[in-house]
């Protein structure tokens, strides 16, 4: 199916019908950079996975991992790869420290990062930090533009890894120079991980376009993927098979065991070298009816980000007219919306009272610190984002009554 981009503006939006089950036309939700909605696709999954579960009992795995694998090639796809090796996990913490537990930290002791990561690196490297084996440099995110070159000035031979987002968490602004970053990084022989979760299936991204075959990656299905928890991925690039996760499962050397070990533990080939243990293979078969569902539908990234584009912009409009004392809520208008990810951010004083009283009026949000966020979806009417818009403008006001 091929679609544009002018068939999701409007009163009514055509995606709509294929959420029945979330009742996504009934309700105001603008947390789409946070949870977007299943489409009822995903259902199915859910109960194959049930059957397949009762039917096959402990032979389920063989079918198990024929969900995986299409999971593996629906992030392949949306990450534009065409030489990594895609490591599947339930959460993306527990792949950042099997990455964190490969690195030579004995040897390199510092790991460069921003002051903007998601919690899922932050409290973790705040945590290494404290045990002072590692040094952990924070460096500013703000301003974004300009980021790349921050980083690079700390990049030296002392350097395990780079850890830092493509777009940010707290504000959707799209970061720069990640190619000038992963040279730095080759050239002082650190790793490159990249936080996309906020990037992929919003932002189109290619790592063989930009440069970034070289790169680790991170994200998940979470957000704009729509494929729920549990579908969370570590992109490995080619010529790591020296790298050994201290942090290692089972699985890892599934194909050999019934072999007893002896010497050094063992690992798999490729994607295994990073797999974990025993997990609930439900997500996947929901992941890969999910993936379809886009593919059928005609969702590519490039027609998803000019759908998020006009919705962002169209939130972005109406918040403007609204002529909000900027001292009570504000966007930076300094960053031009082609630097911005799949969500608007306000920044106000009163983000959490904002919140609430939102969710009181049955439109739902969320707010990190003093940034309130408001997600659209590609399910979502212009029609829903203009009276939500109207909302926040009479709680704002009357907060400062």
């Amino acid at each position: 199916m091929t679609r544009t981009a002018a068939e999701f503006q409007g009163a009514s939006n055509p995606l709509a019908p294929h959420y029945a089950r979330f009742r996504v036309a009934d309700r105001l939700l603008l947390t789409g950079h946070s949870h977007q909605a299943w489409p009822d696709v995903a259902f199915e999954g859910q109960v194959a996975a049930w059957a397949d579960a009762a039917e096959l009992v402990d032979e389920k795995w063989g079918r198990a991992e024929e969900q995986a694998e299409r999971v593996r090639r629906g992030f392949t796809r949306l990450l534009g790869d065409r030489s990594g090796a895609i490591a599947l996990g339930e959460n993306t913490h527990e792949l950042v420290v099997r990455f964190l537990s490969a690195l030579p930290l004995g040897k390199r002791s510092r790991i460069i990062t921003t002051d903007a990561e998601f919690h899922t690196a932050r409290r973790q490297l705040d945590r290494l930090g404290e045990t002072g084996l590692v040094e952990v440099r924070k460096i500013p995110a703000d301003p974004s533009a300009a980021i790349g070159e921050r980083i690079l000035a700390t990049i030296d031979e002392h350097t395990a890894a780079v850890l830092l987002s493509s777009v940010l968490f707290t504000n959707a602004q799209i970061v720069p120079g990640l190619d000038a970053i992963l040279e730095g990084c080759r050239h002082a022989g650190a790793e490159l991980l990249i936080d996309a979760y906020h990037h992929l299936n919003v932002v189109p991204m290619s790592l063989a376009g930009d440069g970034l075959e070289d790169a680790f990656v991170v994200g998940g299905g979470y957000k704009y993927c729509e494929l729920g928890e549990g579908n969370c991925f570590l992109r490995v690039p080619p010529g790591r098979e020296h790298l050994r996760p201290v942090i290692t499962g089972w699985f890892s050397e599934f194909a050999h065991v019934t072999e007893r070990a002896t010497g050094r533990v063992p690992y798999g080939e490729g994607a295994a070298r990073w797999a974990g243990a025993t997990y609930d293979p439900t997500s996947h078969y929901r992941a890969a009816r999910v993936f379809d569902f886009f593919e059928e539908q005609g969702l590519t990234p490039d027609l998803l980000r000019e759908i998020s584009r006009h919705q962002v912009g169209l939130l972005a409009e109406r918040f403007d007219a609204l002529d909000l004392d900027p001292a009570l809520v504000a966007r930076d208008r300094s960053v031009p919306l082609e630097r911005i990810g799949g969500f608007l951010a306000l920044r106000t004083r009163h983000a959490g009272t904002l919140f609430e009283r939102l969710r009181r009026r049955g439109l739902l949000t969320d707010f990190r610190g003093d940034m309130l966020r408001l997600g659209p979806a590609p399910y979502l009417s212009d029609e829903q984002l203009e009276a939500a818009m109207e909302i926040l403008g009479d709680e704002a006001r009357e907060i400062s009554a």
